[in-house]
Order: C-alpha cells, then sequence, then structure tokens
C-alpha cells in the first residue's frame, strides 16, 4: 500500500516559518527520490523540492528559502519554509519523484498573509 500523509501547515505572515511533515507508506522507501509539490488556486501542480540520499533539490522561486530534508528510519520527509512571501501560499503535497499519480494525499495548506 503506498500513502502520503502531510501535516505541518497553517496560515504565517510574510516572513515567517513553517515545517512541513510527510509520513510515507512505502516499501523500501530509501530508494526512492521524494519531491515536495505545490498547487496554488488556479495554476498547476509544480515541484518545489526533491531529495534522493542527502541531497536535496530545489526550484528557483525558494533556493534559499526552503530546505528539503528526510529520516528514512521514519518513512518522513520534511520541508524546512523560512521567509516565506505571500506567493507561496499553495497547498503542498508529497510524493515520489517523478510522482505516483493515483496516490496523491490530501495535501496540507499553507497560507502566508498578514
Amino acid at each position: 500500500q503506498v500513502q502520503f500523509v502531510e501535516s505541518g501547515g497553517g496560515l504565517v505572515q510574510p516572513g515567517g516559518s513553517l515545517r512541513l511533515s510527510c509520513a510515507v507508506s512505502l516499501r523500501f522507501f530509501s530508494i526512492y527520490a521524494m519531491g515536495w509539490y505545490r498547487q496554488a488556486p488556479g495554476k498547476q501542480r509544480e515541484l518545489v523540492a526533491s531529495i534522493i540520499g542527502s541531497g536535496g533539490n530545489l526550484a528557483d522561486s525558494v533556493k534559499g528559502r526552503f530546505t528539503i530534508s528526510r529520516d528514512n528510519a521514519k518513512n518522513t520527509v520534511y520541508l524546512q519554509m523560512n521567509s516565506l512571501k505571500p506567493e507561496d501560499t499553495a497547498v503542498y503535497y508529497c510524493n515520489t519523484q517523478p510522482s505516483r499519480d493515483n496516490y496523491w494525499g490530501q495535501g496540507t495548506q499553507v497560507t502566508v498573509s498578514s
């Protein structure tokens, strides 16, 4: 069974921080590249960060502000988001990278607003 359960979102003021977590049910989790994706209202879902092993890649729009990490012992992926901007407002999802499109979770809402 494949399952992704995201948590940690919320309402934050511009410049604030949030840490998202994703609990993953996936056999042999540690061998898979994982990604954090987001979908803003009226826009397509986009990949913002990915990680395989200990090395992460970030989209230009979040580089220098977001950090992706994983704990293979806990089957969990994290997204540390600092210096948040209103344009970061979206529903955030985790999935493998490339994504398994039949297994999207509910996501977690991040709203950046004063």
